[in-house]
């Protein structure tokens, strides 16, 4: 197999762990809507270059951290389909990750954004 068919190959795998996640996930459904919606915002602000990459790093970081999220609560259903307190644990915990980044993208959010509304407010 040449090196672009491997390339191509890995590239499908990756867009269906996208598409998996999103029919199979609701968390990732919400965090796919409130992304488009910050970015419609952001479009709509007239954002600075800075402004864009911070707001994408947080959106991505959420996004990223929900796969690794799903993908160990994939194996950890697998290895330990029965109720066990370390199989908890590394639920929980890959959970409290996804929540530390969604705190972290909150707050660049409202770092962005606050000044941005409070204008538009003493406008109208």
């Amino acid at each position: 197999m040449s090196r672009f068919h491997s390339t191509a190959r890995s590239f499908g795998y990756a867009f269906t762990g996208i598409k998996t996640a999103f029919k199979q996930e609701p968390n990732f459904q919400a965090h796919i809507l409130i992304a488009v919606l910050v970015i419609s915002a952001g479009v709509f602000s007239g954002l600075s270059t800075s402004d864009w990459l911070l707001l994408l790093y947080a959106i991505f970081f959420v996004l990223i951290l929900e796969l690794f999220n799903t993908s160990i609560e994939a194996i950890v259903n697998l290895v330990s389909p029965d109720i066990h307190p370390k199989a908890k644990i590394a639920k929980d915990v890959a959970a409290a990750a996804v929540l530390l980044a969604a705190i972290q993208a909150i707050i660049i959010g409202a770092v962005i954004f606050t000044g941005k509304v409070v204008l538009l407010l003493q406008q109208l």
